[in-house]
């Protein structure tokens, strides 16, 4: 095939009749006998072969997933019921925990109420046995202060009056001092 050449010497290609084939109009009726024809093997092979395998599969997930849910529930009752039998025992050693120690708190009560009261016992014996030591040393004091009140007015009537004063009477004028 020669090509038909230009005044400038290039070579210059042949206009062919057309443009994009789907858009020419020659040609519409075989495309769209084509075109159906594929659309309606298509359907048939997804309507026949493909779908039922797509129904399969979905039967299939549904099945797996309500099994998978029925073990699931079967799983979490199983793990309520041992978390039960779990506390159980948690609950019971707890109470005989408080138990236990409710009765420690009494018997130290009760312990140290006994102790107070023997401490108070010996306290008080004690508190009675000082009383008693203090009122003899009171009376004592008192008997000495008798004695040296005694010889006291002795000395005082021998150096006022230059008299002497006999014990008896200088314990009878120490005497009805004290009264008054």
């Amino acid at each position: 095939m020669a090509e038909p050449e230009t005044t400038a010497g290039t070579v210059q290609p042949e206009k062919e009749n057309g443009g994009f084939p789907p858009f020419k109009i020659e040609t519409f009726p075989s495309q769209l006998f084509w075109l159906v024809v594929t659309f309606a093997f298509l359907f048939v092979v997804l309507w026949r072969v493909s779908g039922p395998r797509i129904q399969g599969v979905l039967q299939a997930r549904r099945g797996k997933i309500d099994e998978d849910l029925k073990s699931a529930e079967q799983h979490r009752r199983q793990a309520e019921s041992a978390a039960a039998a779990y506390q159980a025992p948690i609950l019971e050693a707890r109470e005989r925990a408080r138990t236990v120690a409710e009765e420690t708190r009494v018997q130290l009560n009760r312990e140290g109420d006994k102790a107070k009261a023997e401490a108070d016992t010996i306290a008080n014996a004690d508190t009675a046995k000082a009383q008693m030591r203090i009122a003899e040393l009171q009376a004592e004091a008192r008997r000495n202060i008798a004695d040296v009140a005694q010889g006291a007015v002795i000395d005082i009537v021998a150096r006022l009056t230059g008299e002497t004063v006999s014990a008896d009477e200088a314990a009878a004028a120490v005497r009805d001092a004290v009264r008054s």
